[in-house]
């Protein structure tokens, strides 16, 4: 499997918020770094089933694999022409690929399984995106406010993206590793651009944020960290990947090669931060202060079926979905590399 962890630099008294332009929606993927309008060109190569696809993307960190792929020309040295197609969230990325709008959609998971487990589409998975490093998604508040720790959070107001998403699983998946009843929490659904200003003002308790938006929001309203969301049962947790339909995988095995060829290559060019720092400044429109102190995600792109599998059986605990999946069909066959 590839992996390829990133480390920041980060100053302690750096917390957590955000003011970057970004909307999670239900089922979307948590971080922000935008979407290219560009497209790689295509070499001509006459040997894949298809040399021209649409690929739906969001503003995530997640993404700079794939940013790096088409910026340094791999999709074109694989006979690729890559068209990318911005989504405003993961749930809006899938619907674009069940809408047969693109070849391949980035999402984080949640989405991916619940259209899985509701027979909406037949999700095949052709590349890893990233994973929760520690520090990467935490839950956030006010340092003079009532939450300090994770025993405090029950029966409180948190801020999330929606209900049934990465943010409130991983956050449930916590709190029962400590003991905290979760039961009475009130999930408030806001975009990420709001919830740093609604844990400042009180209209919540804390909040749930991930990178960039942490280290943003924490020079923006001063809040802290109170709770990292990447422990316990979701350290290492995967978060996000690149998904299609069985039609497309089956009928187009050397596109789909192509494809993970190229995201394998980024991947490992990935574990260099000062590759990855350019883009979110570019595409995130973060200083460069900030993008030197955000946490990033650990970038992957190989699939694993256990260590995937970990996510549909975690939804399927806190009856998001209502019956198992199994991820070993759903992955679609991966290039040697």
């Amino acid at each position: 499997m590839s992996t390829n962890r990133v480390r920041p630099r980060r100053s302690v008294a750096i917390g957590l918020a955000l003011t970057a332009a970004m909307t999670l929606s239900a089922l979307s993927g948590c971080s922000a770094l935008g979407g290219s309008d560009d497209s790689a060109a295509s070499s001509g190569s006459g040997s894949l089933e298809m040399s021209k696809i649409k690929v739906s993307v969001m503003p995530t960190i997640d993404l700079a694999p794939f940013h790096l792929a088409t910026k340094n020309g791999y999709f074109k040295q694989e006979g690729l022409d890559v068209e990318v197609i911005n989504a405003a969230s993961g749930q809006a990325s899938l619907q674009k690929l069940l809408g047969g709008e693109v070849e391949i959609a980035y999402s984080s998971y949640t989405p991916f399984f619940i259209a899985k487990s509701k027979g909406a589409g037949d999700i095949r998975f052709v590349s890893d995106a990233s994973s929760a490093a520690p520090k990467s998604t935490e839950i956030v508040a006010m340092p003079n406010g009532p939450v300090k720790g994770v025993k405090d959070l029950a029966g409180k107001k948190i801020a999330i993206t929606a209900e049934n998403t990465i943010c409130d699983t991983l956050t449930k998946s916590v709190m029962r590793d400590n003991g905290v009843d979760f039961s009475g929490v009130k999930w408030v659904s806001l975009p990420f651009p709001s919830i740093a200003a609604a844990v400042k003002n009180g209209e919540v308790d804390a909040g749930f944020l991930t990178e960039p938006f942490i280290t943003q929001a924490a020079k923006t309203v001063g809040a802290v960290p109170v709770l990292d969301t990447a422990t316990g049962a979701t350290q290492d947790f995967p978060t996000a990947g690149y998904g299609a339909l069985g039609k497309f995988t089956d009928g187009n095995p050397k596109t789909v090669a192509a494809f993970q060829r190229a995201m394998q290559k980024a991947t490992t060019e990935s574990a260099d931060r000062s590759k990855i720092e350019p883009l979110m400044v570019e595409f995130a429109k973060i200083d460069p202060d900030t993008a030197s102190l955000t946490t990033l995600l650990t970038f992957q792109s190989a699939l694993d079926a256990r260590r995937l599998q970990r996510v549909p059986d975690l939804m399927q605990q806190f009856g998001t979905i209502q019956q198992r999946v199994d991820v070993t069909p759903m992955i679609a066959g991966q290039a040697k590399s």
